[in-house]
């Protein structure tokens, strides 16, 4: 067995896979590691992977989706961790064996993230916690915005000072989100109905029902090349598509049509609101209020079966 198995999806991202992949083998420490590639039916990254990486295992997939994808790279390997990671992200600072090390000490830690920055240096806000219709509205309203912080007011945490330490958290940014494999076997695997977005909430809520923590841990620095294709109004539809999912899977009847509520009162506000710095938000607003409203579709809908999670 492993000590950790890195699961990284690719669906045209060749030209990001390169520094990625160098950083991971780079930062493997002691850790005995296994890396795959699931590649979703994308350009020439699959190709350029086994041509560059030979050590590196790729899986080659129709695209039916990010945890379809990260469900298929499951079950190729086995090792006492899987780090699911995004193929636009480095590895800075520590390495993996460090990390593994200090949740070895951490034995009900069922699934942790890591501190992680843009390419500018700037903190990205990766500690979350659960979506529920108050927060909703708080982000409706621009809380996150005002100088105080709540838990109310959104879903993010915002106090820079809490990302140089240890701390519990709801759920964590699926850009790199570690799961001990104990967890996983307890929990489930990814829910493929989330075709894209809203698969870590999700597994990590039942991650704490199933009885373990999810922690922020500090101990390794990723860049997270976060929003590099800007506002793409298909992603802003299908992110709310994912967001109604959760309502329709976790929530209560009344309070799911509190949060749709909520979101629609987000998206219909910022469908009328100058852009301001944000070109094209208005525009996938509007698309992702019709997508939350049922007036048309979403983008991307993956197949109505749960892979691996049941009715959990």
């Amino acid at each position: 067995m492993d000590d950790l198995a890195i699961i990284v999806v690719s669906h045209n991202d060749a030209d990001w896979l390169a520094p990625c992949l160098s950083s991971v083998l780079a930062a493997r420490g002691e850790a005995a590691i296994d890396v795959v590639v699931a590649d979703n039916g994308s350009d020439a990254a699959a190709d350029r992977v086994e041509r560059e990486f030979p050590g590196v295992r790729v899986l080659r997939l129709e695209n039916r989706g990010f945890g379809h994808a990260n469900n298929e790279g499951l079950r190729t390997v086995d090792a006492r961790y899987v780090l699911f990671l995004n193929p636009d992200t480095e590895v800075v600072e520590g390495t993996f064996s460090q990390l593994l090390a200090a949740l070895d000490e951490r034995p009900g830690v069922g699934a942790a993230g890591v501190r992680q920055v843009g390419p500018d240096g700037a903190l990205h806000l990766s500690i979350r916690r659960f979506p529920n219709a108050l927060r909703a509205l708080g982000e409706a309203l621009g809380g996150e915005r005002l100088p105080f912080s709540a838990s109310w007011l959104g879903e993010r945490e915002r106090d820079p000072s809490v990302y140089d330490r240890e701390v519990e958290c709801d759920w964590t940014s699926g850009s790199f989100l570690l799961v001990r494999r104990e967890a996983l076997e307890a929990a489930g695997s990814f829910d493929e109905r989330f075709f894209v977005y809203g698969e870590e909430p999700d597994l990590c809520l039942r991650i704490k029902r199933a009885g373990w923590s999810v922690r922020h841990l500090p101990v390794l620095t990723i860049v997270h090349h976060a929003g590099r294709a800007g506002i793409d109004p298909r992603l802003e539809a299908q992110n709310a598509y994912a967001r109604l999912l959760h309502a329709r899977k976790h929530f209560s009847p009344l309070h799911r049509r509190l949060f749709v509520a909520a979101n629609s009162l987000r998206y219909a506000l910022r469908a009328v609101v100058p852009d301001s710095g944000a070109p094209g938000r208005r525009l996938a607003s509007r698309r992702a209020l019709r997508t939350l409203l049922a007036l048309e579709p979403p983008p991307f809908e993956a197949p109505a079966r749960i892979n691996g999670e049941g009715s959990r």
